[in-house]
């Protein structure tokens, strides 16, 4: 599967950006290999539109905020929300106002610290985290472009069987390679995935779980969202929960903007933040290290091009639904 290719991505919500960045003014994204400028108006809302201003096709995220619009930094035309061209300074006093040009404008909200986006009316909302009633606190853990599929970055979230060979030097036991049992359950926009984990407690762990054991369990419960997000709540004996979000934004058909944070119900003086990021930063170094190494196009038929395990079952669900979203797509534009 190409992402650039298959016009199904563009109905689902993507974070693209922490927010906290537009406060200086706009900024580039690509999505799906699509150019975009991602900014916030006067009113404080976020926008997502073309890079491309309708004039002389300057990057718009080369321009700057000006009374509450976005002015192309080529020769100033001012954008609203919209897209819609507000202002050509050029023009005379008296034949200033509200025109008829404009450039394309796609859905945007702000959750979660991130600004989201979507190239076309999405299928399904953004998830609603059960942490953030819980009242959890959240840490923002990181935001950077992997050389690999989102598809990739999902299937390895729910592999059971890759613990103890990739994550070897961190919790994972060579000594005990048998993938822990899982039962999935499905829904319209993706499944949740329960198991039990042992894994062993190196150092690092054994101070941010507050445990002197060797060894302990992970209780697993993973949310799938089609088609590239994720939060995996892990619950430890002793009661503590980290909670992982993790979304690969596709970028093009061989990048993926991987933002993650994490939610945990302890307290800073518990666990510092400095060091849950820099436990969970080994882990997903470790991944990403291996997931680079990988093919970016995910075969998401069954015809033998790659092979498959028992423990394999997530990411052999993963392709099949979205298969089957794809097909149905194809299938209702054809009938138009």
């Amino acid at each position: 599967m190409r992402p650039t290719e298959t016009p199904i991505l563009a109905r689902f919500w993507y974070p693209l950006i922490p927010a906290a960045q537009l406060a200086d003014g706009p900024k580039p994204f690509r999505l799906l290999g699509r150019d975009l400028v991602v900014w916030r108006d006067g009113e404080g809302r976020p926008s997502l539109l073309e890079d491309r201003c309708c004039h002389r096709t300057a990057k718009l995220s080369k321009g700057f905020y000006h009374n509450g619009v976005l002015a192309c930094g080529y020769h100033g035309w001012e954008f609203d929300h919209e897209g819609t061209v507000v202002r050509v300074p050029q023009r005379p006093v008296d034949k200033q106002g509200r025109t008829n040009m404009r450039v394309a404008s796609f859905p945007c909200a702000e959750r979660y610290g991130y600004v989201w986006g979507a190239l076309a009316e999405p299928l399904f909302p953004i998830p609603e985290f059960e942490e953030e009633a819980e009242g959890f606190r959240r840490i923002d853990e990181f935001y950077e472009p992997w050389a690999t599929s989102g598809l990739r970055v999902m299937e390895n979230s729910f592999d059971n069987a890759h613990f103890a060979f990739v994550h070897r030097a961190s919790f994972g036991d060579m000594g005990h390679p048998e993938p822990a049992k899982s039962e999935v359950e499905e829904f319209a926009d993706g499944f949740v995935f329960r198991s039990e984990v042992p894994v062993v407690n190196p150092p690092m762990q054994k101070e941010l779980l507050r445990m002197a054991e060797e060894r302990t369990v992970r209780h697993m419960t993973a949310r799938w969202w089609m088609p590239f997000l994720r939060k995996l709540r892990i619950r430890y004996p002793n009661g503590l929960i980290h909670s992982i979000v993790t979304a690969a934004t596709p970028i093009d058909d061989r990048t993926s903007q991987i933002c993650q944070w994490v939610y945990r119900n302890d307290t800073e003086a518990d666990a510092p933040a400095e060091k849950v990021i820099a436990f969970d930063r080994q882990v997903t170094a470790e991944d990403r290290d291996i997931l680079e190494s990988t093919d970016p196009d995910v075969p998401l038929d069954q015809t033998g091009r790659e092979m498959n395990m028992p423990s394999d079952k997530p990411g052999v669900i993963m392709r099949r639904m979205l298969r089957a979203l794809i097909e149905r797509e194809e299938t209702r534009a054809a009938a138009e």
